[in-house]
């Protein structure tokens, strides 16, 4: 089997101390390691250097999706404590009862609890807001229906945002719970569309400053829409990757930012993605010539070594974790083994990874 095939050929030694367990106190001073493919060259720098490798012209595509606290703490009828996670954002494809101050929505779960709640079961997270149990599923995922009860200055936003936790990756240790800057710092700056339990976190690294300053440079921008869902988080359990599924995620590509990405293309500038979801967005919106195309739909794209990019051109990403489908997917961009040398050479230089690590720059287009 190819190598560039093999779970195990994507795997590497990271020390625990480099996983980042806070950000950087200022967004855009995380380092930045920059990697350009046509030499074998590393460049070691800080995120905010990013402008000195933009130039007027390029198109910078950001994925303005909005992290909800998709985290409950709640409790059973009989007292028990459980915790729940929020798959998907309740807020879509609610039903309003003519009958009842009460809304209703199907949502996909994760329950943690000491014992299993049966199918019918009520839980409870405050007079406002509890869910009923409709099915318990075989991989481990439950199916509820979601129940809240806005007032009148009340939204079903401010109901999660008071009651509910930023859902931070299982890697970032919060014994005691998620705190104030978790749910500051673990958002972009230009989030915008509420729907994800999980941040891009390439984004991260953008303060308002280094967004203005790319501005004033000439550097056009736009937002693509793609919802991280918790399937981001699952282990790749088969050895040949080809055989793995990618989970389904919302995406959404406006018909005036595809316009915007299409003009740029024939125009031959370069098209930026922040961030891996990025990627995935825009090479799944493109039809075969290459033209981004409007969309609304989930998007299960799978990018591993031997793909063609038609739309972009450069990447800006962070540190992705061992034998994980972005790791293949950033290596279909650079090549899996000039990847992991680079990996190797920040865990020497002691490149903080992850959510709340540094950030890498890679340029296929100079």
């Amino acid at each position: 089997m190819n190598s560039d095939f093999s779970l195990t050929a994507y795997d590497y030694e990271l020390p625990q101390e480099c996983i980042a367990q806070q950000p950087t106190e200022h967004r855009d001073q995380s380092r930045l390691l920059i990697l350009e493919t046509g030499n074998n060259d590393l460049i070691h720098s800080r995120f905010e250097s990013i402008l000195d490798y933009l130039r007027p012209g390029d198109l910078l595509v950001r994925n303005n999706t909005r992290v909800f606290p998709a985290r409950l703490m709640g409790h059973k009828k009989t007292g028990g404590r459980i915790e729940m996670l929020l798959l998907e954002y309740p807020g879509n494809g609610v039903r309003e009862s003519p009958h009842s101050d009460w809304h209703t929505a199907h949502s996909l779960v994760l329950i943690k609890s000491s014992k299993r709640p049966r199918v019918g079961a009520t839980l409870f997270f405050c007079d406002d807001m509890e869910a009923k149990v409709l099915q318990l599923r075989e991989d481990g995922k439950v199916e509820v229906e979601f129940r809240y009860r806005p007032g009148k200055d009340c939204s079903l936003d401010d109901l999660l945002a008071r009651h509910g936790q930023i859902p931070l990756p299982p890697y970032i240790r919060r014994p005691q719970g998620t705190t104030d800057n978790d749910s500051l710092r673990y958002q972009t700056r230009y989030a915008e569309e509420t729907g994800s339990v999980a941040a891009p976190t390439a984004g991260l690294h953008f303060s308002d400053s280094l967004l203005e300053k790319i501005h004033q440079k000439g550097v056009e921008s736009c937002a693509i829409t793609l919802h991280v869902g918790y399937g981001t988080f699952a282990p790749v359990r088969c050895e040949n990757i080809l055989e793995h599924r990618l989970h389904r995620e919302y995406v959404e590509v406006s018909a005036e930012t595809a316009e915007t990405i299409n003009r740029a293309r024939a125009a031959g500038r370069r098209i930026w993605a922040v961030g891996t979801t990025t990627v995935r967005t825009l090479e799944f919106a493109a039809d075969r010539s290459g033209k981004v195309q409007p969309t609304g739909e989930p998007c299960g794209l799978f990018i591993y070594p031997g793909f063609k990019f038609q739309v972009v051109d450069n990447l800006i990403t962070n540190f992705h974790l061992p034998q994980s489908s972005l790791l293949f997917l950033v290596s279909a961009l650079v090549g899996r083994e000039r990847l992991l040398d680079s990996y190797r050479e920040a865990i020497a230089r002691g490149y903080r990874f992850f959510s709340y690590g540094d950030a890498m720059a890679i340029l296929r287009k100079k």
